[in-house]
């Protein structure tokens, strides 16, 4: 049978690199047993069983997932200990409490009083982590705030502990500031403990964790997992902030170029907003990659500093600082464009085209979307 290649695909599509998936999972898992906790995978990335499987060594081992839809695919590849960690809404009981039933020891997050209550009043035998805020100003609530207390009492025994999490740490702009948001981040999650136990509450859960405060962490004593995401593909802002490099971005879209204009020094490609996402993370980073780098079909920087500096519906614009090569940009040239926020960018497919070093399609995995 003849081998699949990255040029008998249709455009746009996502490419997955194995062996850079890899060494990024290997890395996290370093940088987690330095310290001493579970390392409970986010797959809100991701979305895909293969890549969990490979996430968590090889076993259907803990997981953090995004949506009910995550956590019920996941349950159907085998994957039984999963935390929904977004607030949960009564509404959405009966879904969690099948899970449940099913054997999945599946847990929410809550920080609303009566969230809270509704969760302990569901036969369904729900737990909820109690969600505090370390600075993001998002989701949960001060550390010492008496909402906190309120949330785990109408909890009770199904209070399963604390999370909270320093998506902030984006904005750092040193491993040093990182490492100190970590701290902070360490440090708000076991005083909620604390202040749990305190009034007699079990908290056996103590559940931090973003992508660069998992790296970087000096310590996290009294923590027992963290939950990092991005890692496992890396993408051109976690670049900028020191979390990888680029060398480490495993996800890319697969392009065409549909249009040349020579006397503007840009090429047309079938890749825009809908296919890379509008994200513009790097614009406030150190350096501003548009929507995306692009790169050759082989995934390499063979086009200097071109980049997709507009993006319409289906069409993106690249152009760069020096001449375009575009004798080597021929209608139908197939490219690759690293993306600026890996998350957004994926949440468009339904699959990955996985290589390893080479143009062969090597595996197809799937993806879940949706809620």
């Amino acid at each position: 049978m003849a081998l699949l290649r990255l040029a008998d695909l249709p455009t746009p599509c996502l490419v997955l690199e194995r062996g850079k998936l890899q060494r990024n999972l290997d890395a996290m898992a370093r940088a987690v047993a330095r310290n001493g906790v579970a390392l409970r995978p986010h797959l809100k990335t991701a979305k895909s069983a293969e890549v969990a499987k490979l996430a968590t060594r090889g076993q259907a081992g803990a997981i953090t997932v995004s949506t009910l839809a995550e956590a019920e695919y996941f349950a159907r590849h085998g994957f039984r200990d999963i935390l929904y960690a977004v607030g949960i809404v009564p509404a959405k009981l009966d879904r969690a409490a099948a899970l449940r039933a099913a054997g999945v020891d599946l847990v929410l997050v809550t920080d609303d009083p009566e969230a809270a209550a509704a969760v302990a009043a569901h036969p369904g035998g729900l737990r909820a982590l109690v969600e505090v805020d370390c600075g993001e100003h998002r989701a949960g609530m001060p550390v010492d705030s008496d909402i906190l207390l309120a949330v785990g009492r109408a909890l009770g025994a199904h209070c399963a502990g604390v999370m909270t999490h320093a998506g902030h740490s984006y904005g750092c702009k040193s491993i040093a500031e990182v490492a100190a948001l970590a701290e902070t981040e360490r440090q708000v999650a076991v005083r909620a403990a604390e202040r749990l136990r305190a009034v007699g509450l079990a908290t056996p859960i103590v559940s931090v964790g973003s992508t660069p405060t998992a790296l970087h962490a000096r310590g996290l004593a009294g923590v027992t997992e963290t939950r990092p995401g991005v890692y496992m593909f890396q993408d051109l802002f976690q670049v900028q902030i020191g979390s990888g490099a680029i060398e480490d971005v495993a996800v890319s879209v697969l392009t065409s170029v549909t249009g040349r204009r020579a006397g503007e020094n840009r090429v047309l490609v079938d890749a825009g907003g809908l296919a890379l996402s509008k994200d513009r993370s790097t614009a406030t980073a150190p350096r501003d990659y548009g929507f995306g780098l692009v790169l050759d079909v082989l995934g390499r920087p063979t086009l200097g500093e071109a980049v997709v500096e507009r993006a319409n519906q289906e069409h993106g614009v690249v152009g760069a600082p020096t001449p375009l090569p575009l004798e080597r940009l021929a209608v139908g040239t197939r490219l690759r464009i690293a993306p600026n926020h890996v998350c957004m960018t994926a949440a468009m497919y339904d699959r990955y085209h996985v290589v390893d070093g080479d143009d062969v399609v090597v595996a197809t995995w799937d993806r879940v979307n949706g809620w």
